[in-house]
């Protein structure tokens, strides 16, 4: 029924507003504004002042960079005061707007004004000119409410008790008007330390530019660390198994091959098994190295990219004429990356493209490696994306923010380039 469904929620709205001003919300917004006042008016009035001796000092280089660098230095400090009383006194966090980095090549003097002429600083000023009428017109309008609602309250009672008269529509009206103003306090209290919140997150805070870019850099950060960690896995994975699988393997398929030779009879069905066994522990071996060498190459870190895509080139069965540029290495990661793809691409070469000649070229500038990849094969790789190998190498240099080229025509070969950064 009605009264049965709003009957809850009318008995909270109610008994929010009888408890409103014995509740600590009401109590922590009076004192977050009465507490702001003086915050408020030492900000105002040191960056009035520093403000307007910058102004006049202008014509001066020298002392007018002393007193932006003293401007923005004051204008943090009170950002981080009001800071903390929002978290003291609400339980609000605002963060900082943290500082645009400066260019390492600039002077001093140049970083102090890009500082001081910054937006976070500029904001920071905004938010002190701005908090002290704001401040004022709360602290007046609570604190009134708070002192004049408690006097016109128990001004009837006071009178009544110590002139011994009374005038009962007065005593009311000055009642039910001191009540009003005493339950009203803490929810004027509240709202207007929502305006002051709201103010300092829009001037204080991050814009949601700066939020966005810091939460990039966070995730490119831990992107980057996920990768060195896989890819130091797989080293630590391929160390173990050339150290130890394999090395018990070899170990294996040599006392195998000692007993067959032991055995000349080869009607003998113990030399047959013996026979049949060594052969499979031989092909296993090869598939384990070659799978070892697919996982991480110890060559790789070893002797470098060079080293690396010659020992691809050479297990080719498509004739590879190689040329490898890199006097500086780039990361680990990134070369592995880039040997990943040559040795996908040569793979994918040697399965599908009917070539009969591949050109690998890797080139280190500055700023990247580029590796390219020619084949003379049928072409038409590019249609094929939608399945395997080049989705699979297009993850894998996206991961290190690069860019995989494929061109691949009918009937007119296929060129592969990643172009992967090398400051990573």
């Amino acid at each position: 029924m009605p009264t049965t469904s709003h009957g809850p929620a009318g008995g909270r709205i109610a008994t929010s507003l009888l408890l409103a001003p014995v509740r600590p919300a009401g109590w922590r917004a009076t004192a977050h504004l009465t507490a702001g006042l003086p915050l408020a008016a030492a900000g105002f009035a040191v960056t009035a002042f520093l403000g307007a001796l910058t102004v006049a000092l202008a014509p001066t280089v020298v002392p007018a960079l002393g007193t932006l660098a003293a401007l923005a230095y004051c204008a943090n400090g009170f950002s981080r005061a009001q800071r903390s009383r929002f978290g003291a006194l609400l339980g609000v966090e605002i963060a900082l707007a943290e500082p645009a980095p400066s260019v390492p090549a600039a002077g001093r003097f140049q970083r102090v004004f890009d500082r001081a002429l910054s937006w976070r600083t500029g904001r920071q000023l905004g938010y002190h000119l701005l908090a002290l009428p704001v401040s004022v017109i709360g602290t007046v309008a609570v604190v009134t409410m708070w002192t004049v609602g408690g006097a016109l309250a128990l001004l009837p009672a006071y009178a009544w008790m110590m002139l011994d008269r009374s005038d009962a529509v007065v005593e009311i009206a000055l009642t039910a008007g001191g009540l009003t103003l005493l339950f009203s306090a803490p929810w004027v209290a509240r709202g207007l330390s929502t305006v002051d919140v709201l103010l300092a997150r829009w001037l204080l805070g991050p814009r949601r530019a700066e939020t966005l870019a810091h939460r990039v850099q966070t995730l490119t950060a831990s992107r980057a660390g996920a990768i060195d960690a896989a890819d130091a896995e797989r080293r630590r994975i391929e160390r173990d198994l050339h150290d130890g699988t394999q090395q018990r393997l070899t170990a294996l398929a040599m006392n195998l091959g000692i007993a067959r030779e032991s055995l000349g009879d080869s009607t003998d069905p113990a030399a047959k098994v013996i026979a049949a066994a060594h052969e499979d522990a031989k092909q296993t071996l090869a598939e384990l190295r070659s799978f070892v060498r697919g996982l991480h190459p110890a060559v790789l870190n070893d002797r470098g990219l060079d080293a690396a895509l010659s020992g691809l080139a050479s297990r080719s069965p498509v004739p590879v004429r190689l040329h490898v540029s890199v006097e500086q290495r780039p990361s680990a990661t990134v070369e592995a990356v880039a040997y990943f793809v040559v040795s996908e691409a040569l793979t994918n070469v040697s399965k599908h493209a009917q070539a009969t000649a591949v050109e690998v070229t890797a080139v280190r500038t500055e700023n990247q490696l580029v590796v390219t990849i020619v084949d003379n094969g049928r072409g038409g790789a590019a249609d094929d994306d939608t399945g395997s190998g080049l989705r699979g190498l297009r993850q894998r240099v996206a991961a290190v923010d690069g860019r995989l080229i494929v061109k691949s025509p009918p009937a007119g070969g296929t060129t592969i380039t990643a172009e992967l950064p090398c400051a990573l």
